[in-house]
């Protein structure tokens, strides 16, 4: 996949990938679970690295680390978006127009 990828072309390199494989992608309930098992280890990263714990030895909370779950939570929130018809540049862009209404001023103060 090139540098700057459109989220379209990033659903479709996810879709391709898992169709690749020939298992399928696992079901929707199961790849909620994932989703959230991956928010979490993202979370643990923030913990340790902006939060109040300290790390244990052996956690990695370097950038490598945390672009790594980032890109866990991106490619399973992908599958579900797949699996579920549901285009992500659609998606970004109905949450950015609810926000630029919703929040206009909100933050100037």
């Amino acid at each position: 996949m090139k540098s700057e990828t459109t989220l379209q072309e990033a659903q479709s390199a996810v879709d391709d990938w898992i169709r690749s494989t020939g298992a399928g992608y696992y079901p929707e309930m199961t790849n909620l679970a994932r989703l959230t098992e991956e928010t979490g280890e993202l979370a643990r990263i923030f913990a340790r690295k902006y939060g109040g714990l300290s790390p244990k030895p052996g956690d990695d909370i370097s950038a490598e680390a945390m672009e790594d779950e980032m890109g866990d939570v991106l490619f399973v929130l992908l599958c579900l978006a797949n699996q579920t018809g549901i285009k992500m540049e659609n998606a970004l862009t109905r949450v950015l127009q609810k926000y630029s209404s919703r929040d206009v001023g909100r933050h100037n103060a």
